[in-house]
C-alpha cells in the first residue's frame, strides 16, 4: 500500500493526503450529531483530549524540528523556540489591543463576533506560516 502511494505523483499525493485529512476531521466532527445534549464532564474530557493532540502535535511538528534546527545552526535549541513562543505570544497580545481599537472605532452590535472572526482568522494564518517554512525547509532537504 505505501509502495503504491509513494510511487504517485507529488500532486496525486497532496490530493489524497488532503481528502484523507478532510474526512478525517469531518469524522470526528460529525460525533456531535450523535449527541442531542452533551454532559459538561464528557465535554471536560473531549476538550482535554483536543487540547493534548494540540500540544503533541504542536511539539513534534514544530519545536522538536526548530529544536534540532537550531542546534544544526549550532545555537542553543530551547533559547531560540522560548524566544520564537515568547514573540508568538507577544504578537497575539498586540493583535488583540489592535482589535479593540478597531472595534471601538466600529461600534456597533456585531463587533464582538467581528474580533472573534478576525482573532481567528489571523490566528489561523498565524500558525500556518511557521508549518510552510518549515514545509519549505523540508522541501529544499528533499531537492538538494
Amino acid at each position: 500500500m505505501i509502495d503504491w502511494f509513494t510511487n504517485l505523483n507529488y500532486p496525486i499525493q497532496a490530493l489524497i493526503a488532503t481528502l484523507f485529512t478532510f474526512l478525517i476531521t469531518t469524522l470526528g466532527s460529525a460525533i456531535v450529531f450523535l449527541f442531542k445534549k452533551i454532559n459538561k464532564s464528557f465535554m471536560d474530557a473531549m476538550l482535554g483530549f483536543s487540547a493534548g493532540v494540540m500540544i503533541a502535535a504542536s511539539f513534534f511538528s514544530l519545536l522538536s524540528p526548530a529544536i534540532e534546527m537550531s542546534e544544526n545552526l549550532h545555537l542553543t535549541g530551547w533559547i531560540v523556540v522560548s524566544i520564537g513562543v515568547i514573540l508568538g505570544g507577544v504578537l497575539l497580545f498586540i493583535g488583540d489591543k489592535t482589535f479593540d481599537i478597531i472595534e471601538k472605532k466600529r461600534k456597533n452590535e456585531t463587533s464582538s463576533s467581528f474580533k472573534r472572526c478576525l482573532m481567528l482568522v489571523t490566528s489561523i494564518t498565524l500558525h500556518n506560516i511557521p508549518e510552510g517554512i518549515l514545509d519549505l525547509v523540508h522541501l529544499q532537504n528533499i531537492f538538494m
